[in-house]
């Protein structure tokens, strides 16, 4: 932790590359075509790996800077500043979300397509942020350890859970609320399991910031992160398997034979150790605004690949129809382009954003302006039809 600025930088280096490898992840997934799948290729199978670990990897950091950030300030509860910037941060990201999915031809059809409804990783990075608050505001004035045992505990419980209500169909919900907690209708993600790995993110960056200033703080966090990381990849199922034949209950069963959110989670841990363990070399200031600009390049990749607003991104036009070489060059290409876009629009934001208010405000005057100009002209219609109707009803009655 640099003393001067306390920015975590390994972090930030930790958030870049979570959001680089899912640009290329999303990038091959959607447009590498489907005889190149091999999952007897090793190089497949090693990309396929690593693509696993990047949203654990996101929704963890995501939790961990969030709650950092929460209780760095002195203030608590309501007080705290940062509970109103959050709850705002909450809803902009489920806003963005929405609209991301939504499409402007239907709309001005009026048609809202079902995909509209469907819940993405903003939505419940979003949510997540809201539920940390609400943990936050509840435990936070009652006990200093009720905060990060609560985290602790959501986590655990929806890891562990997980072989039960995944079965459930939430269907006395309306979709709109249920895509939040089943895949059922198409929701690449929800709430439940993902709120577990921003939780533990959250966990994290309490026991780190309680104890900044231990002199072996990060030997000690290093050396702890790859013995968990390590046994959880390693030795978790097998943990499973022993607790089931150790205490007969069927859960643990259910959870070893679909192991992948501790598994993920080992190795979450794993690449904070690696990330820590050379968080020296991580001070690049363009790796750092990288890091610092993750929801502008979600963003800008969304429009790109996917086509938000039009449908006309690359997703229509190249879908599972290129080569290796193709789609990781392209991949490549794609992951340039959207962080340099990004990093402009971050550079240029405040004037961007006068730049809209002021067109908003100069559409709204001539609006107005047109609304004043066209009462007369309205009125004068309106009495010349009064004046033919009567006309006409005269000679009806004639």
């Amino acid at each position: 932790m640099n003393a001067k600025t306390n920015r975590l930088f390994f972090i930030d280096a930790m958030r870049a590359w979570a959001i680089l490898m899912m640009l290329q992840g999303h990038f091959i997934d959607g447009l590498l075509d489907p005889v190149f799948r091999d999952k007897e290729n090793t190089a497949f199978n090693l990309w396929l790996y690593f693509r696993g670990i990047t949203a654990p990897v996101f929704f963890t950091v995501s939790g961990f800077i969030f709650t950092y950030l929460l209780i760095k300030v002195p203030q608590k509860g309501f007080k705290n500043p940062r509970v109103k910037k959050g709850i705002r941060r909450g809803l902009q990201l489920l806003l963005i979300g929405y609209l991301l999915r939504l499409n402007l031809f239907g709309l001005f059809n009026g048609h809202i397509y079902s995909s509209f409804y469907l819940v993405d990783v903003l939505h419940c990075i979003g949510l997540s942020i809201l539920v940390l608050i609400g943990v936050y505001l509840l435990t936070v004035e009652r006990s200093k350890y009720l905060f990060p045992c609560m985290l602790l505990a959501i986590t655990l419980m929806l890891f562990l859970f997980e072989p039960i209500y995944k079965q459930w169909s939430f269907s006395f919900l309306p979709n709109a609320i249920a895509n939040y907690f089943t895949k059922a209708n198409g929701s690449v993600f929800t709430i439940i399991p993902w709120l577990g790995y921003a939780t533990i993110g959250g966990f994290l960056s309490i026991l780190l910031t309680r104890f900044k200033s231990a002199k072996l703080l990060y030997p000690i966090a290093i050396t702890l992160a790859t013995i968990i990381g390590l046994t959880l990849i390693y030795y978790s199922s097998l943990g499973f398997v022993n607790l089931y034949r150790f205490s007969g209950i069927e859960l643990f069963k259910l959870i070893e034979s679909n192991n992948y959110l501790f598994i993920r989670l080992g190795d979450v841990f794993v690449v904070f150790a690696v990330f820590m363990l050379f968080r020296r070399f991580l001070t690049h200031k363009t790796v750092l605004n990288i890091g610092a600009s993750t929801l502008s390049i979600y963003v800008i990749h969304f429009i790109i690949l996917y086509g938000s607003f039009t449908g006309l991104g690359l997703y229509k036009f190249f879908n599972h129809s290129l080569t290796p070489i193709f789609a990781i060059s392209g991949a490549l290409v794609f992951m340039i382009i959207c962080a340099f876009l990004a990093l402009r629009y971050n550079h240029h934001e405040a004037e961007i954003k006068a730049q809209v208010h002021q067109t908003v405000g100069f559409l709204r005057s001539q609006i107005a302006e047109l609304t004043k100009a066209s009462v007369p002209i309205l009125r004068e219609v309106s009495i010349r039809i009064k004046v033919m109707v009567r006309r006409f009803l005269r000679t009806v009655r004639d």
